[in-house]
């Protein structure tokens, strides 16, 4: 891989930090309370579910994809504030959970309050070298800033391609891959509103399903995979409420300015996953091979 790709990712620090480090306090005030920041699963719980509880839904999700046992050792990439990571270790049990975040903030939130059997890197996933194989990898929401909007269409199916490769080094001969990403849908990137990649995502880019499928290919078998678009448009909608209610409630939580740009985002996110713009894609993969593992 050349070094211009590698400079042209959209995962940099200065990207990350523009979004994810405005604050943990602020966050913490309209996230739930494990301040899990990506789509929550309500699909199959009742109309009166919380979004803690389909939250927890979501972790249990990918750590049964994982294959989350009581003896495994898995990655997550992209680990935020560590919500998979606790429950991992606190609620499934397992033997190691690494997670590795181009946060600072994240990565400070995560070795405050890390318990027993969780470790965490500041780094990109580009230059991880980890020191043990895994069972299962988990990524939840980092897909998304992978790839750079100056790319051409064969330059981001490279950057996803090698991300698929690394995956597949790093795990066992019957290890899963549980990813989770917003895609396009029935809209082009040229179609997309300006307003994401400048004030909220910077350098960030959406992939298809057509890319992260193709580029896969030779590395990991696609098991499964699920549209969960309304997931996230209702999780957008309930991020929204909530932060109507804490700014409301105490102004000193953000700058208006701050406070209506993200409300501008939810609202228009909520908006683009109920019309089909964009779809919430959860995978399952696995090594070439592995029922024969």
């Amino acid at each position: 891989m050349s070094n211009n790709l590698r400079k042209s990712y959209g995962g940099s620090p200065e990207a990350i930090e523009h979004h994810y480090d405005v604050g943990t306090d602020f966050y913490s005030t309209w996230l739930d309370s494990r301040l899990v920041y990506s789509c929550a699963m309500w699909d199959g719980l009742s109309s009166a579910a919380t979004l803690e509880q389909a939250q927890y839904r979501k972790l249990e999700f990918h750590a049964n994809q994982a294959g989350a046992a009581s003896d495994a050792k898995l990655l997550d990439i992209g680990c935020g504030w560590g919500a998979m990571l606790r429950h991992l270790v606190v609620e499934r049990g397992v033997e190691l959970a690494d997670g590795i975040t181009l946060s600072p903030d994240q990565h400070k939130y995560i070795q405050v309050s890390k318990p027993p059997r969780v470790r965490s890197s500041l780094k990109s996933w580009t230059d991880y070298s980890p020191d043990t194989v895994y069972d299962g990898i988990i990524s939840i929401g980092a897909f998304e800033h992978f790839a750079d909007p100056s790319q051409t269409q064969k330059q981001r199916v490279e950057v996803y391609r090698l991300f698929m490769r690394k995956c597949a080094d790093w795990l066992t001969k019957r290890g899963k891959l549980s990813l989770q990403t917003i895609a396009y849908g029935n809209m082009s990137a040229e179609q997309a509103n300006s307003f994401m990649q400048r004030e909220i995502f910077p350098n960030a880019e959406l992939p298809t399903l057509q890319e992260i499928v193709a580029a896969a290919d030779g590395s990991l078998e696609v098991i499964r995979v699920r549209n969960d678009a309304l997931d996230y448009a209702k999780t957008c909608e309930e991020w929204a409420r909530r932060l109507r209610k804490a700014y409301r409630d105490d102004r000193s939580i953000c700058s208006e300015e701050q406070y209506e740009r993200y409300i501008k985002y939810l609202k228009m996110s909520a908006i683009g996953f109920r019309m089909g713009k964009l779809q919430l894609l959860r995978f399952k993969f696995a090594k070439p091979g592995w029922r024969e593992a």
